[in-house]
C-alpha cells in the first residue's frame, strides 16, 4: 500500500480529473453508508480506502464517451 498514489497512476485509462474526484466521492459515501448499516467503526477514513480501492483496481472508473469534447 502506498501513502499517498500519484494521479497519473490512478488515472491509467485517459480519464478526467473530474471523473477521479467523483468517484472516489461516491464509493466514499458507499463505505461510510455501509460501515453505518452494519454499525462498524472504520479503521482508516473513507476517502483514503475509496482511493486505495481504485489504485488497486478493485474499481474503475467509466466515463460516457458521449460527454467527452
Amino acid at each position: 500500500m502506498m501513502l499517498r498514489p500519484a494521479v497519473s497512476q490512478i488515472l491509467k485509462n485517459n480519464e478526467s480529473y473530474y471523473s477521479l474526484v467523483i468517484a472516489v466521492a461516491k464509493r466514499a459515501r458507499e463505505i461510510t453508508s455501509d460501515a453505518f448499516d452494519n454499525k462498524l467503526v472504520l479503521d482508516e477514513k473513507p476517502v483514503k480506502t475509496a482511493v486505495d480501492e481504485l489504485y488497486n483496481g478493485e474499481y474503475k472508473i467509466i466515463e460516457d464517451p458521449s460527454l467527452r469534447k
